[in-house]
């Protein structure tokens, strides 16, 4: 792990409750690192992933640092306040989005385990990406991200087992989703990270059924 500190961060108001990934969304490693350390820019995150697996550390876990912008999930808005958040490199949407290299996603692995190990509070469900928190503005770490690998890791949740569609977008709500939003927004950035082949954005009986079928196994873990 290598030190790259950056001076935009504060103090955390209280605990750590949830574990933010992202996409950096620039065109190099480089040039994120330098916007992640420069004080105009105003953002920051704790760790840094290139795509050979080095890991860049920017911000003390303890510290809050500035990634999720706003934000909302399960209830709690501002997760600055109670997130650790990773930027995983990667140009974006923008500027040719990419599959995450195996070295890449082995290190953003092991770094979560890390993280889950000393912050026991972070509950499965509670591992997530930047659009699933915003989704009227993010798209990160997008549909190309390995979910499903990391879950069966022992990093966040995923469920492939449908149940019987009910009403969507309270099953979304139910999972942790800002509903308030516009339904397409919310429903393709459920997508992105639990139906990744099913980009629709629609309220189709495929999205219900996967929706229900995750929500069922979050009530059956209590």
């Amino acid at each position: 792990m290598i030190p790259a500190a950056s001076p935009n961060f504060d103090e955390r108001p209280g605990g750590v409750a949830f574990l933010l990934l992202h996409y950096t969304g620039m065109r190099t490693a480089g040039a994120a690192i330098a916007r992640l350390r420069d004080p105009a820019a105003k953002v920051s995150a704790h760790y840094v992933v290139d795509e050979d697996g080095t890991v860049f550390r920017l911000v003390a876990e303890e510290k809050r640092a500035w990634h999720a912008g706003v934000s909302f999930w399960r209830g709690v808005s501002g997760l600055n306040d109670a997130s650790i958040g990773i930027e995983i490199v990667n140009p974006g949407h923008e500027f040719g989005y990419r599959a995450f290299p195996e070295r890449q996603m082995a290190a953003v692995t092991a770094l979560c385990r890390d993280i889950l190990g000393r912050w026991p509070g972070i509950s499965p469900r509670d591992v997530v990406g930047h659009s699933d928190i915003a989704p009227d503005r993010k798209q990160d770490p997008g549909e190309l991200f390995g979910w499903r690998a990391l879950a069966a890791a022992g990093v966040g949740l995923w469920s492939e087992a449908p149940a019987p569609p009910g009403d969507l977008l309270a099953d979304l709500a139910a999972i942790g989703y800002d509903t308030r939003l516009a339904a397409r927004d919310v429903i393709i950035a459920f997508q992105r990270h639990f139906l990744p082949e099913h980009l629709s954005g629609a309220a189709d009986r495929v999205t219900a059924a996967r929706a229900a079928g995750l929500r069922a196994l979050i009530d059956a873990q209590g």
